[in-house]
């Protein structure tokens, strides 16, 4: 017998093969974003409707560490991250002050742009299924 989580579900407690049927695991996928996010809400609909095992982390409790910022850093870009529309970004008028992007992302998860959908070294900023459709 195994514990089985299937993002935001109750834990169940089944058998070792029902476990499993059904569930894509070939993929690792993270969610990060917020729960009012809307589209982070989809992208978790999106992948449970396809019933693909995700891990979500709300980034308001638990932002990104450096090492996870470098890699999906790699696969969008620094400027394809930084949410420049959001409440954030402009209470901290960083839209008039010169600051090191990376720095700013590291201090406040808020100015992230949501959700990001890592798989591996892939990774996407927003809400974009076509691109979620060619991982495997």
């Amino acid at each position: 017998m195994i514990w089985l989580l299937l993002a935001g579900e109750v834990r169940k407690r089944v058998p070792k093969e029902a476990a499993t049927k059904g569930i894509t695991t070939t993929m690792n996928i993270q969610i990060f974003g917020t729960l009012k996010c809307q589209d982070t809400k989809k992208a978790q609909r999106y992948f449970r409707e396809r019933r693909i095992a995700f891990q979500f982390v709300d980034i308001t409790r638990k932002g990104l560490s450096k090492g996870e910022l470098n890699s999906i850093k790699a696969a969008v870009g620094i400027d394809n991250l930084i949410n420049r529309e959001g409440k954030a970004y402009a209470e901290k008028n960083l839209k008039y002050l010169i600051h090191d992007i990376e720095e700013e992302l590291l201090k406040d998860s808020l100015l992230l742009k949501t959700p990001i959908v890592r798989n591996g070294r892939d990774a996407t900023t927003g809400y974009q299924p076509e691109s979620w459709k060619t991982w495997k």
